[in-house]
């Protein structure tokens, strides 16, 4: 074949080429850019410490920042916690999983390297992983970029704390002897600016990230900035009526019989547990001297006990917001460079506390509980493009569902492991999909623990109504007196021994909590039905007891129908 036959033949090839194809659109460019992630999870900052949810505390304006990212998206009223103490829920979270099936049930638990599944699933899709502030699951964190509290169990310090960065050595991550590089300056700041350090200087900017900033703060101990010293100092804080007169909550497994456990179930504000109460470290506090050195710890002495009570509750609120106070300060600071940067409306910013925290409601500080106060999590999303704003939903969402949702928000699909579900829809839509769980189980495995003393528990929450079952009497395994379990109390006084109750609320009649009906015969019905639903969710989620722990499943069977 000549040339010109060469060039005529290419020229035809061509022509027929162009004609076949001018009718088929040409493949777009991505339009749409995968969108940042960014999770913000503060250590129990409750729903009744917002402004967005309404509590006696709203008036106070505790979290201006916050308030107005979450009205920027979608607000969730009803997302709570599977197992209301930090491990555990942090474990749920990184899995997606119960804390059955993962295996973290206490605070001695752990999530293997291989097992933190959430990060792992968000690095398959592109996305540089990094994870700055309180980890609390011991094994080195499954993230391209770490820098996380080491020292005190993990938990880490409120001032000048130390911090293990990517690539430090990570052999001897949270033992004595090692506790990683001293961070002068409180923690909320501290993490921030390791956070925006991170945003400006080390991520690789050709990809979308993922970046978990957790707080230690709002936890126990309530140590605030000096700065904040005098926010609230002169203001009455609201006060729960069940501070005072707890009515008809709780029952024989939570007031002994006759009351006769009022006095060491429940740590408190008031006096009535006579092992831990908050007066005991406010009044003789060792950290008072760092926040405020004019604090006069002898203003309590010679009070009656409801004066005492009222005082405690004042100091104790204002320390917590305080703390709060420097977390939504802090926030604002990552929200004013994601704006600078122009990196804001493509960020999907999600807030979240690790569980609720009891405010003196019932008379109970710290969580543990099944009450909502303690259950209930702060839970809100925004991200323009796909979540309207001012967007509010009823729909049960727990923390097993946050993993599925995070990696579907991302492109990618949730691994058949993960016990949760992907709520996405329900944030592009508003709406709940068909067949959306219409409940939510919950299980506190620590019986009688760290001079909380709160006995263990399990049960079910609809939108309506809530049930409860306490198995703590015959927690000891009498076959196998040897067991691990056994070898577990952390408080040899209660002998691991309390009564087999159960309790429910009709959260529509009584949103507070503060009639337990189980014995109403109005409720019979409603409450049969509870039970086969909570037997169910149980079995499918892994939760039951015969092989793990045959002697908890004696006494389900014993008293089920009680």
């Amino acid at each position: 074949m000549n040339k010109i036959s060469l060039y005529i033949g290419i020229a035809i090839l061509l022509t027929l080429c162009f004609s076949s194809c001018k009718n088929v659109p040409a493949k777009k460019a991505e339009s749409v850019k995968q969108p940042n992630i960014l999770y913000i999870m503060s250590d129990d900052h409750t729903s009744q410490a917002f402004g967005i949810y309404g509590s006696r505390l709203a008036s106070l304006n505790p979290t201006p920042t916050l308030d107005g990212i979450a009205k920027e998206g979608m607000i969730f009223n009803n997302c709570f916690v599977t197992n209301s103490i930090c491990t555990p829920s942090r474990a749920t979270i990184i899995s997606g999983q119960y804390s059955q099936t993962n295996g973290v049930l206490d605070l001695e638990g752990h999530v293997a390297f291989e097992k933190q599944y959430l990060p792992m699933e968000i690095k398959k899709l592109g996305y540089q992983t990094a994870l700055v502030g309180k980890w609390h699951l011991e094994h080195q964190p499954n993230f391209d970029y770490y820098n996380v509290f080491t020292q005190h169990g993990q938990q880490g310090s409120y001032f000048d704390p130390n911090l293990t960065e990517t690539g430090m050595n990570y052999t001897k991550y949270g033992r004595k002897g090692y506790e990683g590089k001293v961070y002068e300056g409180h923690s909320s700041d501290v993490i921030t600016d390791i956070t925006l350090d991170w945003l400006k200087n080390k991520r690789d900017t050709s990809k979308p990230f993922f970046l978990m900033h957790q707080f230690k703060a709002p936890h126990d101990d309530f140590e605030y900035a000096p700065r904040y010293k005098d926010y609230l100092e002169d203001t009455e804080i609201p006060e729960p009526a069940s501070l005072y007169d707890n009515g008809n909550n709780g029952s024989v497994a939570t007031r002994g019989i006759n009351d006769s456990l009022i006095h060491d179930i429940g740590s408190s504000l008031s006096k009535r547990n006579t092992i831990r109460h908050m007066g005991m470290k406010i009044w003789s506090d060792r950290y008072t001297k760092r926040n405020n050195p004019d604090f006069d710890i002898h203003q309590a002495d010679n009070l009656s006990d409801k004066a005492y009570t009222h005082k405690t509750y004042q100091e104790y609120l204002k320390r917590y917001l305080r703390c709060v106070k420097g977390v939504d300060d802090n926030v604002a600071r990552i929200i004013e460079y994601l704006k600078k940067e122009g990196l804001y409306d493509n960020t999907i910013i999600v807030y979240t506390g690790d569980q609720g925290f009891m405010l003196g409601e019932h008379d109970y500080i710290d969580k543990r509980w099944m009450y909502d106060e303690s259950m209930r999590m702060p839970f809100f999303v925004r991200y323009p493009e796909k979540i309207k704003k001012g967007s509010r939903t009823d729909a049960i969402i727990n923390n097993a569902d946050f993993a599925p949702t995070l990696i579907d928000l991302a492109g990618g699909q949730a691994p058949e492991m993960m016990q949760g579900n992907s709520f996405k829809t329900i944030l592009e839509t508003g709406k709940e999909p068909k067949g959306w769980q219409q409940s939510t189980y919950y299980r506190y495995w620590m019986h009688m623990a760290h001079a909380h003393a709160n006995p263990a528990h399990f049960g079910i929450r609809t939108k309506d109504y809530k049930l409860i079952f306490y198995y703590g009497k015959y927690w000891v395994d009498t076959d196998n007196p040897e067991s691990e379990w056994n070898k577990k109390s952390y408080n040899n006084r209660f002998e691991w021994h309390t009564p087999v109750a159960w309790e429910f609320y009709d959260l529509k009649a009584d949103p507070k909590e503060m009639d337990n009906a189980y014995n109403n015969p109005e409720y019979k019905v409603i409450i049969a039905d509870l039970k086969e639903q909570l037997k169910a969710k149980r079995k499918v989620l892994n939760e039951e007891d015969e092989d793990k722990f045959p002697h908890i499943q004696k006494v389900i069977d014993a008293h089920w129908n009680d």
